[in-house]
């Protein structure tokens, strides 16, 4: 779950500039609204769908004033003007105004908290207004749906700014009241995004409140129905999770995890957190599976897509979770036939020849007590050094194809090390090591 973070982070980076006076005038707002209700009780005004349409604009302009000039990387210098008011407290780097907590980072805004609501229950009463004055007239759809779309940016933008104050609980309900917005046929159309967006940091929030993996199942789903695909297939991880999470109170779950997975990994078989679920699944719940099914089932898409490189990719990775690096080396060889001057196909079969040396290593080491002479010692060490050096070409290759990768370098670095008694690796080893230090900016 802890790879969930580095998902999150990304979102804040979604939000769209919003924009705020805090000189607020609260009471203006709700005469506007006590108004209005007059006005939706008046059989002849409340059939228009003007009226309908100023009163989700009273509630509007209430939800987004607090926040209506802030936007992430403003300085400081202009925050009070923006504002229009100083700070009532300041603590570090929270500026606290009347409606509006404001936290800041390196003299620049980062973040924003909305404390209180200028009209309360705004949001229903505007979602309400702009449905009626869309179903009462169906001409004032373009002015209706430019009005949401502000809105529902809003709405996006405190989600976003949420996750930036890890305040996840906060994001889910913005991001679903912009989803719930994307509703009114003004719109046309649903952002799947949203209920994906919630459902993940409800699976994130599984992990402490169990009840959360219900919701994120409910968002997920419903993400999914509408279409949603990420780059990565990352939903099908988080629908894991939120399945997962609710084993216990229903055994029907885990099945439900490990179809989510498979469907997850048919689609999307280079994604690594999908196979580590898997196999995770696979390996700790009895009855489960086994993970040689994977590598069946993996083998049949095969036979039917034999130049596949993420097949090939996907069945790699299962046989170095089984720890056969034999098998997971020889998947990585029918990728490097498909595409011979990928980086990441180098630089995997150099770590995964390494890995193989380590294990051919440690079995020397295991028997070192039964070693009587010097040439069986030798023999036992040119063993585990050939192992080793199998993997040097590989990395080799893979620093000429990405010359700026730090972390081959250091492979490099570290396994010429420890084959420097070899004939010529010496050299290699000052190589790389000055090639590491700097590109690390060691001096």
């Amino acid at each position: 779950m802890k790879r969930i973070i580095t998902l999150v982070a990304a979102l804040a980076t979604l939000a769209v500039p919003a924009a705020t006076a805090q000189k607020i005038n609260d009471a203006a707002f709700k005469a506007k609204l006590e108004k209005s209700n007059l006005d939706i009780e008046n059989p002849k005004k409340s059939s228009k769908s003007a009226t309908w349409y100023n009163r989700a604009k009273i509630c509007s302009d209430a939800i987004t004033a607090p926040t209506k000039s802030l936007y992430s990387g403003l300085d400081m210098a202009m925050l009070a003007m923006s504002i229009g008011v100083t700070p009532n407290e300041v603590n570090g780097d929270v500026h606290s105004f009347d409606w509006v907590d404001i936290h800041t980072k390196d003299g620049k805004v980062k973040a924003w908290k909305v404390k209180k609501e200028v009209l309360p229950g705004a949001f229903e009463i505007a979602k309400e207004a702009f449905a009626k004055a869309y179903e009462l007239d169906q001409a004032a759809a373009p002015k209706v749906k430019v009005a949401l779309e502000t809105l529902i940016k809003h709405y996006e933008e405190l989600g976003s700014r949420s996750i930036d104050l890890a305040d996840y609980k906060s994001a889910i309900d913005y991001f679903l009241k912009a989803a719930t917005l994307q509703q009114n046929p003004a719109i046309g159309k649903e952002d799947a995004r949203y209920y994906f967006f919630a459902g993940q940091l409800a699976a994130f929030l599984g992990a402490e409140e169990a009840q959360y993996f219900a919701d994120g199942e409910k968002y997920l789903t419903k993400a999914k129905e509408l279409g949603y695909s990420d780059e990565q297939g990352n939903l099908y991880y988080f629908l894991f999770h939120c399945y997962y999470g609710q084993r216990a109170a229903n055994n029907d779950y885990l099945v439900k995890a490990k179809n989510a997975l498979l469907e997850g990994i048919e689609k999307y078989p280079r994604n690594e957190r999908i196979m580590e679920g898997l196999i995770q699944l696979y390996t700790s719940e009895e009855g489960i599976g086994n993970p040689a099914d994977l590598v069946e089932r993996i083998d049949k898409l095969l036979a039917e897509k034999p130049e596949s490189a993420d097949l090939w990719f996907a069945r790699g990775q299962v046989f170095f979770k089984l720890k056969n690096f034999d098998e997971c080396i020889t998947s990585f060889l029918k990728i490097n036939d498909l595409k011979p001057n990928d980086y990441d196909t180098n630089f995997y079969l150099g770590y995964f020849f390494m890995a193989k040396g380590d294990e051919v290593n440690r079995a020397f080491n295991a028997r070192l007590d039964s070693i009587s002479s010097q040439e069986e010692y030798q023999a036992g060490l040119k063993e585990v050094n050939a192992t080793y050096m199998k993997s040097l070409p590989w990395l080799e290759k893979a620093m000429e194809l990405k010359p700026e990768s730090v972390d081959c370098a250091e492979y490099l670095k570290v396994l010429c090390f420890r084959l420097r008694n070899e004939e010529g690796i010496m050299d290699k080893y000052n190589k790389y090591n000055a090639i590491f230090k700097k590109l690390k900016g060691i001096q």
